[in-house]
């Protein structure tokens, strides 16, 4: 089964592949479609972002395709950066620089209560016809004072998950997947897929 990632970023394609060792999955990428378009992110939700992706690109290539959009949320921030997580900091800012933002609108909370947060994934699988599924993923946390870790990407550095003492930049790839926003919906989708081609 061939299905095609809806992104470019590498880490990310690494993170999902890595899930799907022992699927009999053949992931491509837009790297192997250049004549792919952009799909703007204009959606409200997560869901609504990933669906859009998936649904554009599944019809584009004709095969399965495969969107996720994901992004932190920060209780104190009333929800932010949520669907602007890639780009909080401005179009095309580095994840240093979203980090940044972050944790110069929270330099004043010191509560750890307040500095409450959550990662949330949603995962949509479409078909060429249009036909679309979703799946999701949440995990709660707290923002740290400054980033740790070099591992991960995006807001890892500064995220300490419920009941850990380590930020997710410092896991291991296969630590962080067992207990991630994103490795939640991406079990999900492993079974249906499983389920697929058995």
């Amino acid at each position: 089964m061939i299905i095609v990632l809806a992104t470019r970023n590498r880490k990310k394609v690494d993170e999902l592949t890595r899930m799907f060792a022992g699927c009999d999955v053949i992931f491509r990428t837009l790297d192997d479609y250049p004549d792919c378009p952009e799909v703007v992110e204009d959606g409200r939700t997560f869901r609504q972002n990933a669906i859009k992706k998936a649904v554009q690109i599944a019809r584009h290539t004709g095969c399965l395709a495969l969107a996720d959009d994901s992004g932190l949320e920060v209780d104190s921030l009333g929800g932010a950066p949520g669907v602007f997580s890639a780009r909080y900091a401005g179009k095309g800012a580095s994840d240093s620089r979203n980090m940044k933002k972050v944790l110069t609108e929270m330099k004043d909370i010191d509560n750890p209560r307040r500095r409450a947060a959550r990662f949330v994934c949603c995962i949509a699988l479409a078909l060429p016809d249009g036909r679309c599924k979703t799946f999701t993923g949440s995990v709660r946390g707290t923002i740290g004072k400054q980033p740790r870790g070099s591992r991960g990407f995006g807001y890892d550095p500064i995220f300490y998950p419920l009941g850990h003492e380590r930020t997710f930049a410092e896991m291991a790839g296969n630590e962080k997947d067992d207990i991630s926003h994103r490795g939640k919906a991406m079990k999900k989708l492993y079974s249906y897929i499983n389920r697929m081609i058995t």
